[in-house]
């Protein structure tokens, strides 16, 4: 059986009450994650972005090649 759970950290320390499914198990596997955190960090990096000049000027390059194709027919 698999059970997932999103965990807050308190000094540095996890507490995890399994279901009652697991009441006779003797040992589990156990799979730490920062998968929350990278995608926050992530979302944090994109708004970043909004008001960085090298990659909106990137972002203005890429418009301007694909602007003279958007009106081409196919």
């Amino acid at each position: 059986m698999t059970f997932k759970q999103v965990c807050k950290i308190s000094n540095n320390q996890v507490i995890i009450t399994l279901p009652p499914d697991f009441s006779n198990k003797k040992l589990v596997t156990v799979l730490i994650d920062d998968l929350v955190d990278t995608k926050n960090q992530k979302l944090e990096q994109l708004k970043e972005a909004l008001n960085d000049p090298l990659f909106l000027a990137d972002v203005k390059e890429v418009h301007n090649d694909f602007d003279s194709i958007d009106y081409e027919n196919l």
